[in-house]
């Protein structure tokens, strides 16, 4: 069978038409060529690259794997390059230049227009050495970089992008200068629509900061990385790497999944597996510490009771001269209605002068409690000793009826017993 592109195909000696051909075994043909066509494409892209050519039945086997499972080696897996490494830009890579001007802009901030006016020589003259135009926009409110003929290094655009993008966050000129070396990289992190609560978001950003900027600072010697909280958004320069941590460490504490200082905890585990040459090639999650999160207890909603459907809407609700009509005071002359506005406040005026004065005599009456557990105990040591003396009492007269009883018994000793006539004598 070889497929033609005219929507037919070449089978069995005779060229039959895909549209004529019945339901069932156009669908089948029409598989079989889609089938063909992948093997022949994955055979092409086999044959002119570097790997191994393979038959096509290992191919179809590799084809039926599960998208994502990227477990076949590549030329490029090799563990003795850096493949994070940026190498330094020669000149003579670029002579004749670029074919086009490329340009950024950024607004800034009104309060860092002074600094910027006193800053900007020293920004001029960084991007001057890199053939970087820039200007200073004040009645706008912007700053603007651009290439020129001198500009040999297709890059060093970018980099001046996130020259002036620091500089607009508060980043200070000599450290935002910094940047345009191949080795620093920079990211700013916008914290401001993480949380809805405002409050949240500058309580957890004081957080991260920590008391005397503790908390920033340890994190700066841990990842290697500039650190500069301000307003809504974190500016963060450093490597790859320290960058990739430092977004994690910052969106994990403004969404209260992890406190920084947990952050730091593993970190500093991480950098002392990593200076012993026994474990560095080990996995670490057995020696990291696993942190669990504490439930705070929160208000238990309450619930409303639904009220019976009615199809009718609420009566309307009376207004103030609908009550005035319903009292009489409506009818009322004004003298009259300012006499009882008088009388209403002097009776609410006397039952406050009176709940005051009860409150002023409480103070003076004597605490009842401790008198009453006084009495109390005096009553139970009444009962006690009650107790004593009819159980002292009952006592004596057991013993007296004991000693009498045996003062009988002697005296039945010494009396003789009158001995029974015998029915004989009689």
């Amino acid at each position: 069978m070889i497929p033609v592109g005219d929507g037919g195909q070449w089978l069995a000696g005779e060229w039959r038409s895909l549209d004529a051909s019945p339901p069932s075994l156009r669908k089948n043909e029409i598989h079989s060529h889609r089938r063909q066509r992948g093997q022949h494409r994955l055979l092409s892209l086999f044959l002119f690259s570097d790997l191994k050519v393979m038959d096509v039945e290992e191919v179809t086997e590799k084809g039926k794997r599960h998208k994502g499972k990227h477990d076949k080696p590549k030329p490029w897996d090799d563990e003795t390059v850096d493949h994070w490494k940026v190498e330094k830009f020669d000149p003579s890579w670029n002579e004749g230049g670029l074919l086009e001007v490329s340009s950024f802009s950024t607004l800034f901030p009104q309060y860092r227009e002074k600094y910027l006016q006193e800053a900007w020589p020293i920004v001029k003259g960084a991007l001057k050495e890199h053939g970087i135009s820039c200007e200073l926009d004040l009645v706008k409110g912007s700053m603007t970089v651009s290439t020129t003929r001198k500009t040999r290094d297709p890059y060093i655009i970018v980099k001046s992008r996130d020259l002036i993008k620091l500089l607009s966050r508060s980043v200070p000129a000599p450290q935002a200068i910094k940047v345009l070396n191949d080795e620093m990289q920079c990211d700013i992190i916008k914290i401001g629509g993480l949380v809805r609560n405002k409050e949240k978001v500058v309580k957890r950003r004081q957080r991260l900061v920590g008391p005397n900027s503790s908390t920033l600072k340890a994190l700066e010697i841990l990842t290697g990385c500039y650190i500069l909280v301000q307003g809504n958004s974190v500016a963060s320069m450093g490597s790859f790497k320290g960058l990739k941590q430092v977004r994690r460490i910052v969106e994990e504490c403004m969404l209260n999944k992890m406190h920084p200082l947990y952050n730091i905890k593993v970190l500093m585990m991480r950098r002392d597996l990593a200076s012993n040459p026994e474990l560095a090639n080990e996995n670490w999650d057995r020696f990291l510490p696993k942190f669990k999160k504490k439930n705070v207890k929160q208000k238990k909603v309450k619930s409303k009771e639904k009220k019976e459907y009615t199809p009718f809407p609420p009566p309307p609700q009376p207004s103030k001269i609908d009550m005035q009509l319903d009292s009489g005071e409506y009818f009322l002359s004004d003298k009259k209605k300012s006499a009882k506005k008088w009388q209403e406040r002097q009776e609410k005026q006397a039952e406050k002068i009176a709940e005051n004065k009860r409150k002023r005599e409480e103070a003076f009456k004597p605490p009842e409690e401790a008198r009453k557990q006084e009495d109390d105990k005096i009553k139970n040591d009444k009962e006690d000793i009650a107790a004593i003396t009819t159980s002292l009492k009952k006592k004596a007269k057991e013993l007296g009826n004991r000693k009498s009883a045996d003062s009988i018994d002697d005296a039945e000793m010494y009396i003789a017993a009158s001995k029974k006539k015998s029915k004989s004598n009689k």
